[in-house]
């Protein structure tokens, strides 16, 4: 039996549009109001170009996500954003890192890390019933994290049998 180790980042966006998901693959992705950035927030509060966000190899063969303040050409953003409540210029992303652009403008940036372990062929037979009475109303899980789990399965839609981590947040726990 092998194991692997697969990562997926999350980006949460909330704006004056609602609310929507974006899994982030790419080398580097534009932030701002104008309609031909990579990830559009709909706000006057928010710079056409209001953030740059960098894809960045780790030493251990895992990528994580930079954001910078304004564009690559060096021009800052007029209101610039705050990082869980601190006004800073660039931050190297970790799990739950809130972004606030603005009023009612946020981001907020999941790492998910997913063990797959290669099995035996499941049986059809093998199955778990879970008596609902076991349970609490809410599962055990805070709505966040629901939210949170329920986007990743939507994204997540493959065969094998996996395990599902979410790293929690460093300074809470």
């Amino acid at each position: 039996m092998s194991s692997e180790s697969y990562q997926s980042h999350l980006l949460i966006v909330e704006d004056d549009n609602g609310r929507r998901s974006i899994v982030l693959d790419d080398s580097e992705y534009s932030i701002g109001r104008d309609p031909t950035c990579d990830i559009c927030l709909d706000s006057l509060f928010v710079s056409r170009r209001h953030a740059t966000l960098l894809r960045l190899p780790n030493g251990d063969g895992t990528v994580s996500y930079r954001i910078v303040d304004g564009d690559l050409e060096g021009r800052p953003s007029s209101n610039g954003f705050l990082i869980n409540g601190y006004r800073l210029r660039t931050h190297n992303l970790q799990n739950e890192d809130e972004v606030v652009f603005g009023p009612q403008v946020r981001v907020i940036y999941y790492l998910c890390q997913r063990d797959s372990v290669v099995t035996m062929p499941v049986d059809e037979f093998d199955i778990t019933l879970i008596s609902p009475g076991m349970m609490d109303d809410d599962g055990g899980m805070s709505k966040r994290k629901r939210q949170v789990l329920s986007l990743l399965n939507a994204w997540q839609k493959q065969p094998r049998r996996s395990v599902l981590k979410l790293k929690r947040k460093r300074s809470d726990q």
